[in-house]
């Protein structure tokens, strides 16, 4: 183990009697957001101190192996126990301080959070809109499999049944943000789409976002003088009532003209609530964009420069194949994913950023 990263872990067994004194604190309880915050702190803390007790207590093992075999040149047993033990600490030892590494890595707060999932169609008209409700499709059928809860927000369908535009909101236990922040970028397709008579291979594209849900204890402050409300008649599906009343909502936040819309559900006070969750999510999204830009200007990120438009993934339907371009993953299981297998290319892309963290990391530690 690195020097630098001992003296890291021997200051978190400082901090962890200050965390602990903290928390006793009646003051601390009181303020609900702080707690929050420091218990939080204080779990991480707590594991990462575990696997460093680990570490060293096998550290003490290989010493006293070594002290063994040092003092049992005549006695065969001895010298192939102490050696076994020593190899066994060894790999121990390596294992260990891999993840203790990868438990000191910079976690991002909002992998915790749900997430809004944003397909829009892109180029190819029509088949474009097919292959964005396909997607659509996908994405649900991932979320089923990790046991998510999915709705709709907001849809705008094609004439053949796809979607120009689709808002979907997810929340699951581990953090739908954290397992689908990877997608957002340009997805292309190539097959033969249903309106080709000829039987010729077409290339189309959608977009993808993911924005996380902000934490109603830091979700940004949006001046109502600043927002323009539309109630309009909802489309689609929902029967009789949903088109006799003016249920669906569009807010637009003046400064930035960013629009949100909600027309899911047949009240119009809970499409407003949500419509105003999208839209401040949005906004927080173009900030922290705008801010990572400033401070990262050179450096390129996993998911692409933050344009929309990146290629990031494209669909052959003819080969089966699926190519994520940013890590050269290339899957021959198409058909799968697009029944929602995606932990394959999500443990990939989450494997590609941990080493990229670890790299800097180890570059930090010199």
């Amino acid at each position: 183990m690195k020097d630098a990263l001992r003296h890291r872990l021997d200051r978190l067994a400082i901090r962890l009697p200050e965390l602990d004194a903290a928390l006793a604190d009646p003051a601390v309880a009181a303020d609900i957001n702080r707690f929050r915050e420091l218990s939080r702190e204080h779990a991480e803390v707590s594991g990462l101190l575990d696997l460093y007790r680990r570490y060293r207590q096998r550290e003490q093992d290989a010493a006293a192996a070594r002290e063994m075999l040092d003092g049992a040149e005549s006695d065969a047993g001895m010298l192939a126990m102490a050696k076994d033990e020593i190899a066994e600490a060894e790999t121990d030892l390596a294992a260990l301080d891999q993840e203790l590494q990868l438990a000191l890595l910079p976690k991002d707060p909002d992998d915790a959070r749900p997430a809004f999932l944003e397909i829009r169609a892109g180029t190819g008209g029509d088949e474009s809109a097919l292959f964005a409700a396909d997607l659509a499709r996908m994405y649900t059928r991932y979320a089923e499999r990790q046991g998510w809860r999915t709705e709709i927000l907001s849809s705008s369908e094609s004439d053949l049944g796809g979607y120009k535009e689709v808002v979907l909101r997810m929340e699951g236990g581990e953090g739908a943000y954290g397992r689908l922040k990877f997608e957002s970028g340009g997805h292309r397709v190539q097959r033969v789409p249903a309106t080709e008579a000829q039987g010729r291979i077409h290339t189309s594209a959608c977009t993808v976002a993911v924005l996380p849900e902000p934490d109603e204890a830091q979700e940004i402050q949006i001046n109502p003088a600043d927002l323009r409300i539309d109630t309009y008649r909802a489309s689609g599906a929902g029967g009789q009532h949903i088109n006799k009343t003016d249920s669906a909502v569009r807010v637009t936040h003046i400064p930035t003209g960013i629009v949100a819309e909600c027309q899911d559900d047949r009240s119009q006070h809970r499409n407003k609530a949500k419509a105003l969750a999208v839209l401040a999510a949005r906004i927080r999204d173009k900030e922290r964009a705008e801010r990572e830009a400033k401070e990262a200007a050179t450096r390129r990120s996993l998911v692409g420069t933050g344009d929309r438009s990146d290629r990031i993934r494209t669909y052959n339907f003819p080969q089966g194949r699926l190519t994520d371009h940013r890590i050269n993953l290339t899957l021959y299981k198409l058909a799968m994913v697009m029944e929602g297998d995606l932990d394959d290319v999500v443990a990939a892309l989450a494997a590609a950023q941990a080493a990229d963290q670890l790299a800097e990391l180890e570059a930090g530690l010199g």
